[in-house]
């Protein structure tokens, strides 16, 4: 079960690549999770193989081990960048966002709107379970990013403008965390919770309704 959720955003040229990784961490008593982004980098005029290089380093270290999955943004120049992490054997998630509707799978390569991932990081971010710590150096690069992160719909077309993730100076790390978000929240298999039956005491016999009662509302870990 994956516990770590790592999003790169690859960059065009002279522009930022970004990355964020991702930790799911269980909340008592409730069945959402909370993620705490635990690392945030950019870097920029790094040859597309050193990036790869280096990513598979991280994946591959004993912080991360066995527990985390890369989702990396195949749109426009990630293409053939995707297709160097499967020559390096990473366990990869490819998203190819679109200003469309419709969410779609082909194996291990994704179709999603962008509106999608704006609704799953904005959900997370807003009620308190997307959690940045300030001690991360582009804390307040992200924070910055995510207040004035927006997805335009055209009144015409009803769809997105692909634009509206690069209008302010920077979105790669908003996006970069997005992706990982999505994936957690959306594809993700996710923890079963804990079921807890009562044990009928001497001479008693639990019926379906009384059980449903006392797993529900005595015990409340539904």
């Amino acid at each position: 079960m994956a516990r770590f959720f790592v999003g790169l955003d690859l960059g065009q040229a002279s522009d930022y690549t970004a990355l964020a990784v991702l930790e799911r961490l269980s909340q008592p008593g409730k069945i959402e999770a909370q993620y705490h982004v635990r690392h945030l980098e950019r870097v920029r005029n790094v040859p597309y193989p050193d990036i790869v290089d280096k990513i598979m380093v991280m994946m591959r270290s004993p912080a991360l081990g066995s527990s985390a999955v890369l989702v990396v943004d195949q749109t426009g120049v990630g293409a053939p960048v995707v297709d160097l992490f499967r020559r390096a054997h990473a366990r990869l998630n490819a998203v190819l966002i679109h200003g469309g509707d419709s969410e779609t799978r082909d194996g291990k390569t994704w179709r999603v709107p962008k509106r999608n991932l704006a609704g799953v990081l904005q959900v997370l971010f807003q009620s308190g379970r997307l959690k940045i710590s300030k001690k991360l150096p582009l804390a307040g690069t992200l924070q910055a990013e995510l207040m004035n992160f927006k997805v335009r719909i055209d009144p015409v077309t009803a769809h997105d403008s692909y634009s509206a993730w690069r209008e302010a100076d920077h979105d790669d790390l908003v996006l970069a965390t997005a992706l990982a978000c999505w994936y957690a929240e959306t594809a993700a298999p996710k923890p079963q919770p804990r079921l807890v039956f009562p044990r009928a005491g001497p001479g008693e016999t639990i019926t379906p309704a009384w059980r449903v009662h006392s797993v529900i509302g005595r015990t409340g870990r539904f």
